[in-house]
């Protein structure tokens, strides 16, 4: 027999969907900063209150039972939006906290900041630089810059551009290796990254056969940066990260030819959320700034 007068606590549901979300009570009492017994003893409680078992026990184990699953579910929705809405009360109306790579931070964000500042005086940027993908409900950020070939249904996105992938290097070493046509790359020290545009590609799209690349493998787009510019070698560049030493001089790109990028910039923001006017001009200022370059 239910408890029908007695409702339960907020705290005894959150303790039983961390539980059921984490699949063991000491998992739980980890995330909440409780005793295993604690955790226990919450959801014994709550299964008096409701007269159903929420649980199937088997020892030391355990597993949502189906009553205990369609909870869990319901619960897990009900408490992301709540901390949606805990988040948004957080936010200041100027604030945008802006998600990125730290490549796109470093290369391409940074060196236009004080233009942002400059037409923006009102907004409050933070810039979260992550290689993961932000949790919009319960890491307080506003919006995020995507590389990504979709940003899925689970957000609302706006695209900002695509862009090529071009080997680059500094002027220095396409002069002493005279790196004038791409059959001239053979002469040249590879640097290798973790991108899906890679030099097999980049060699097949010349005409010049099997890659066969045998470079250093740096994967981190700061440090192969780093090595083109201390004339270690020959790099793919993505050509947003890069426009701006290609601009300055600082590095070349000895070759015409270049591959399509596979992903493209997107400005994405928590699905159905509500945009402040800060967020709105941030991302309209986004928008003209990937308009004026390639």
């Amino acid at each position: 027999m239910t408890l029908d007068h007695i409702k339960p606590t907020l705290r005894a549901l959150q303790v039983f969907e961390s539980a059921a979300r984490c699949g063991s009570f000491t998992a739980a009492g980890i995330e909440l900063g409780v005793t295993q017994s604690a955790v226990s003893r919450q959801i014994s409680d709550l299964e008096g209150i409701l007269g159903v078992s929420l649980f199937i026990r088997n020892g030391v184990h355990v597993s949502p039972s189906p009553v205990g699953n369609r909870l869990a579910q319901q619960l897990n929705n009900a408490l992301s939006l709540a901390w949606a809405a805990v988040a948004d009360a957080r936010r200041s109306e100027h604030v945008v906290t802006l998600s990125m790579l730290p490549s796109v931070a470093s290369r391409w964000f940074a060196p236009r900041l004080a233009g942002f500042l400059d037409a923006n005086p009102n907004v409050d940027l933070r810039i979260s630089a992550s290689k993961h993908l932000v949790d919009f409900n319960i890491e307080g950020v506003d919006a995020a810059i995507r590389y990504v070939a979709d940003p899925g249904n689970g957000v609302d996105a706006t695209r900002l551009g695509h862009e090529t992938i071009t080997p680059v290097c500094t002027p220095e070493y396409a002069h002493r290796l005279q790196l004038m046509a791409p059959e001239d790359i053979r002469r040249a020290t590879l640097l290798l990254s973790d991108i899906e545009e890679d030099w097999s590609l980049w060699f097949d799209r010349v005409g010049l056969g099997e890659c066969n690349a045998q470079g250093p493998r740096l994967g981190d787009a700061g440090a192969i940066m780093e090595a083109v510019l201390a004339h270690q070698g020959i790099a793919l560049g993505r050509s947003r990260l890069v426009e701006d030493y290609v601009r300055t001089g600082r590095l070349v790109a000895p070759f015409d030819e270049h591959l399509e990028a596979s992903r493209a910039y997107w400005f994405v923001q928590p699905k159905g959320g509500i945009e402040t006017q800060a967020v709105a001009v941030t991302r309209q200022w986004l928008i003209a700034q990937f308009a004026m370059s390639q």
